[in-house]
């Protein structure tokens, strides 16, 4: 079997993780906008789920939200790549790593991730995991980010570093966009696959506040191919391009962030 090249360094992803977990309450917006949709989406779905497990739990982020959804979700499993970030969380936590799912087949009713699933190397086996996962008949909402995100930065860095260095290497990691993440659902063997797109704008007073909400996050890239370090003068430049094309009226600049939510269900004869 032909090994799968690995794009993303899970070690440095789960150190950088480490890392955010202390600041992380003051940029967990996306998280907590990603977490408020799955739950919307759990209220359209008219049945319980007796044992959920999250994937990639920030902080009990989610777990919050779900409070108000207990006539549906009972027992909530949460696990991560980084242990740090399970520590201000309640309840059963398990430390674990998305792409090595400790889930026996067909032994959960409800899978749910918030934004961790774009940092995985095999995408579609790690669905394929989940969907064994779940009993048949089983649910699975998930949300990563999309092709869109951070748009603006991948173009001020790429312009920046040919013009300073005559070459630039990726800064910026590749994101998956809908058609993509529909195919792997059904690749992966779930029944009625759904993939939705929201669009995120955010304001930011200079491109450096971007950055240290990207670091605050856990969200800097740990692509294994990645070039060196950002040198002063790339940085100094590229914020100027920045500015100069991205920013509104008020010198606020745009960052765009694209959240795609996957929803699909493990096969069931009727279903």
């Amino acid at each position: 079997m032909t090994e799968l090249p690995r794009i993303f360094d899970r070690a440095l992803h789960r150190r950088r993780l480490d890392r955010a977990a202390r600041r992380f309450g003051g940029a967990d917006f996306l998280v907590g906008r990603a977490a408020v949709d799955l739950a919307a989406r759990l209220r359209m779905v008219n049945r319980a789920f007796p044992i959920a497990v999250e994937m990639g739990a920030r902080q009990g982020v989610l777990r919050r939200v779900l409070e108000g959804e207990r006539a549906r979700v009972g027992l909530l499993v949460e696990t991560a790549l980084s242990e740090v970030m399970l520590r201000r969380t309640g309840g059963i936590r398990v430390v674990a790593d998305e792409e090595r799912l400790p889930l026996a087949p067909q032994a959960v009713d409800l899978i749910v991730s918030a934004l961790s699933l774009h940092w995985i190397n095999d995408l579609v086996g790690c669905l394929i995991q989940v969907r064994r996962a779940l009993r048949p008949d089983g649910l699975f909402i998930g949300s990563l980010l999309g092709g869109a995100t951070l748009t603006e930065l991948r173009q001020v860095l790429l312009e920046a570093e040919i013009e300073i260095l005559g070459g630039a290497g990726p800064r910026v990691s590749p994101f998956a966009d809908a058609y993509d993440c529909a195919a792997l659902l059904q690749r992966a063997g779930f029944a009625l696959p759904v993939v939705d797109v929201d669009t995120v704008r955010v304001r930011y007073d200079h491109p450096l506040k971007l950055l240290a909400d990207l670091r605050a996050m856990g969200e800097t890239s740990v692509l294994v191919q990645r070039p060196a370090a950002l040198s002063r003068e790339v940085l100094r430049r590229a914020c100027e391009f920045y500015l100069r094309r991205f920013s509104g009226a008020d010198g606020r600049i745009t960052a765009t962030f694209e959240i795609l939510a996957l929803t699909g269900w493990a096969p069931r004869p009727g279903q």
